[in-house]
């Protein structure tokens, strides 16, 4: 009996090209999550504290972050006390510091198994996406007990949540994909990745608030798109806001082209991945 071939060539740019590719990544959904799963296991195996980890690093880093701009700098946050300010943005920031920092190094990590068998090249990516999304799901719990513990209520403006996050998925997705085929190339990638990710994450109201930057930068300060998320998850859930519509429509808009021309240009590469790695 023969069996089908798989012949990788550089596809073309269009919609019928990049409808295809996704059809056979949904195909495929069993393996993305199967190495999901393998991603999360690994991280943990052999570990004291286990999944505990996905909650501790955040709680370290608010820590930190309470500790020098509570009480050695004074941030505004406009009445709201500053572990759960601090912490309600560190949230969604983790997710996407983490999911970004692991899908970069992932194609050369998984040579081995790149060059036996195809599949999908950016399910190796979208694995790491999805173990920081659950890292994310698990350290909510400690947001839940702050806003707990600080008499805060959810109002129907914490639906705003959900888009937001979904924005974030997006926009997370196309940097990833972008960064891990970049790094295939070069490995200078990885290595100024944690670099970039903390100066990142001073170019976004993680620590302070989106009105203290000022006012004649807030146009250029706008354009990252962590912006717009990270403000509406914190104002959602802390202050019951709704968020600013035109800026995240802005960001969602962002988030979808970058998606979507990371995407065309993984694929591209796709096909000579495997010797440049």
């Amino acid at each position: 009996m023969t069996r089908p071939v798989q012949i990788i060539r550089p596809p073309s740019f269009s919609l019928w090209a990049m409808g295809e590719h996704l059809t056979r990544l949904v195909q495929c959904r069993d393996l993305l999550y199967t190495l999901t799963l393998h991603r999360i296991s690994v991280r943990y195996k052999q570990s004291v504290l286990g999944y505990f980890w996905a909650v501790l690093n955040p709680v370290l880093l608010l820590a930190i972050y309470t500790i020098i701009f509570s009480r050695l700098v004074n941030v505004p946050t406009h009445g709201v006390p500053y572990a759960i300010f601090a912490f309600s943005a560190l949230l969604p920031w983790t997710f996407f510091s983490s999911g970004l920092s692991g899908a970069t190094i992932g194609l050369p990590a998984h040579l081995n198994l790149m060059s036996k068998v195809y599949f999908p090249r950016e399910i190796l990516p979208l694995s790491y996406v999805l173990a920081a999304f659950l890292d994310f799901l698990i350290a909510s719990v400690v947001l839940a007990a702050l806003m707990l513990y600080y008499g805060f209520r959810l109002t129907t403006s914490a639906l705003w949540v959900i888009p937001a996050m979904l924005t974030l998925a997006v926009f997370l997705t196309g940097v990833a994909l972008f960064t891990s085929a970049l790094q295939a190339r070069f490995r200078d990638i990885g290595v100024a990745m944690p670099l970039l990710l903390q100066l990142w994450m001073f170019a976004t109201p993680v620590v302070y608030a989106r009105a203290s930057v000022p006012q004649g930068l807030r146009h250029l300060y706008d354009l990252n798109p962590l912006v717009a998320i990270v403000e509406t998850f914190r104002g959602a859930l802390l202050n019951g806001a709704s968020p600013d519509r035109l800026l995240l429509a802005e960001c969602l808009a962002i988030s979808i082209l970058v998606a979507v021309v990371s995407y065309a240009w993984f694929k591209h590469l796709e096909a000579t991945l495997i010797d440049v790695i």
